[in-house]
Parts: C-alpha cells; structure tokens; sequence
C-alpha cells in the first residue's frame, strides 16, 4: 500500500495528450500545472483541458463541484525548471522523439525535489533509454496514457531496470485515486503491452487490403461489428477459455500459416507515403478523407466511449 502522498503535479505538453492528462491529476485532487514552451501553447492547452473537464461534467462522469474544484486546480507555466521545482510528479508527453524525451528527463532530473516520480507517456519508446541520462533512474517509468486521456481509463506502467518498486506502487495508487485502470508491463519492449496488439492487428488488416481479401471499409466494418463490439467487457483470453484450446490450437494451426509475418511496415505503406497519402492529415489514406468528415468520425468515437463510461459495464 503506498503511503506517498500526491499533492502537486507538472504536465510538460500542450498537444493531443498533455491537457487531457492534467484534466485526469486534477480530478484525482492533485494541483496540476501544465508547461508548454511558449504563453499561447499553455493557454490553449488549459482551455481545452477546461472543455474536456465541461464534457465530463456534461455527461455526469463527474459532479459540477467536482468540475469546478478541477478546473481551480489547474494552471498554466513556461518556464519548465520552475514549474517542476516541487511537484511530487512529472507527466512528460512531448513528442515521441528519443533525444528530445531523454534531454527533457535530465532537466527534469536535475530541477525537481530527489523523491519526484518522473513519468513518460510515450507510447512505444524504451523507458531505460529515456531515462538513460537522469542520476536518480529509480524514479523513473512510463506511464503511457491512452487516447482521449481523459476519457480512456488504461494506464500502461512499464519500469525500467532500476524503477523501484515503490515508484510503481506508488504511482499505481495514484491512478486509481485518477479514476483510471493500470496495467504493468514488465518488460520494456517495444510498442508495451496495448501497442504490440494494435499493431499486430494493423499488419494483418494491411495485408488483406494489400492483398485484395477485402476493402479497408470492410475490415474496419468487420472489426467494429464483430470482434471490436465484445471486447470492452470480453478479453482476449475469457474469448479463447471460452471457445476451449483443442478448438483454438486446431484453428491456429490452420490460419497462422497464412497470415502477415513481415518484420518491417508492408510496402503497401512506403508506397502511400511517396504519394503523399498520410491519412487525415494529407486528406487522403486508405480512405478519402475529401468525402469523409474526421471531426464526425472522432466524435462519434468520443460520444460511444462516453455512453460507455456511463453504463453498468465501465
């Protein structure tokens, strides 16, 4: 049982996870700065944090007093060494470049008090090599918040070599005092634990495009439909006990050998890249993003996960 107690809290990025990540440290009680490098990327970043607080409270996952008191526990700073001079934890989410991440963790290894957990959102880097530079490494681990993070409740927590065990303990409690669900990866591999699924399921849904077995409509359809439906309240593994492993082992020795085992990304995708197809940013990947509305598809998205959160099933 972890008897630290969490009362302040920096957040270092304004981007597509960092006010998310704050809005979560304030609603678990703690006073949440959250840095950016220039005035107006903390104060967008505190505006949106205050609109993902507004939806929360909207929707009744929090009370209007529990959104106000939030909202008073966040602010804004620019300049990193002060902001971090006495927090008792550090959420770094900026981009998922290694030297950025590792110069960031050696200013934050030398700016903050020597018992401040040092957390790293990336979602796929080696925290032994983010952390490779810091003198007191046993503060250290990732803390990988899913996408939205206020919204998605999985936390993935993957020690480096040195992490001490309080420090994972300790910033387990601090999850679940945040509401969210936290699961320990204890290996640092590349892509952790959720990433390393994704993308199996990426290669293959790349291959059978590439392949002709179905149009990406269709695997999309295919996995929101099927699979994808069950699995909020139904793991992999309940799925597999259920279907029994003479059925499963007869059924993996059938389909494995036809499925995607390439080690690097299909060329399908260099391809594309040459093109300038990147998906939603360049308006066009697998789909035509010219005929198809992103802001509907995520908050269409955003509006089934908050549905979610209120059921019996959350």
């Amino acid at each position: 049982m972890s008897n630290r107690s969490f009362k302040k809290a920096a957040v270092l990025g304004t981007g597509m996870m960092g006010p998310g990540i704050a809005v979560s440290l304030a609603l678990g009680g703690l006073e949440t700065t959250i840095v950016s490098r220039s005035p107006d990327g903390a104060a967008a970043g505190l505006e949106k944090a205050r609109e993902q607080i507004a939806v929360l409270a909207d929707n009744g996952l929090v009370t209007n007093q529990e959104a106000a008191q939030a909202r008073t526990r966040l602010s804004t700073a620019t300049d990193l060494e002060a902001a971090v001079a006495d927090v008792d934890v550090v959420v770094e989410s900026a981009p998922e470049e290694m030297a950025l991440k590792q110069e960031l963790f050696a200013r934050l290894d030398a700016a903050t008090k020597p018992d401040a957990l040092l957390l790293t959102n990336t979602s796929g880097l080696s925290i032994n090599e983010v952390a490779s530079k810091c003198s007191r490494p046993e503060r250290t681990l990732t803390a990988h918040f899913w996408n939205p993070p206020h919204l998605m409740r999985l936390v993935e927590l993957v020690p480096s070599d040195h992490t001490a065990p309080e420090a994972l303990a300790d910033t387990k409690a601090l999850l679940e005092r945040c509401r969210k669900v936290s699961v320990v990866v204890r290996k640092d591999r590349p892509g952790q634990l959720g990433n390393r699924l994704q993308h199996a399921m990426v290669r293959e849904a790349v291959h059978i495009v590439a392949e002709g077995i179905a149009s990406a409509e269709d695997v999309d359809l295919a996995a929101k439909a099927g699979f994808g439906l069950r699995l909020p309240v139904y793991g992999i593994f309940e799925h597999q006990d259920a279907c029994g492993y003479d059925l499963v082992k007869s059924i993996q020795d059938y389909v494995n050998q036809d499925l995607a085992t390439n080690r690097e990304a299909h060329p399908i995708l260099g391809e594309m890249l040459e093109r300038g197809e990147l998906g939603v940013k360049s308006g066009k990947g697998f789909y035509d993003w010219s005929k198809k509305d992103w802001d509907e598809v995520r908050d269409r998205r955003d509006r089934f996960i908050l549905e979610f959160l209120k059921s019996d099933f959350a």
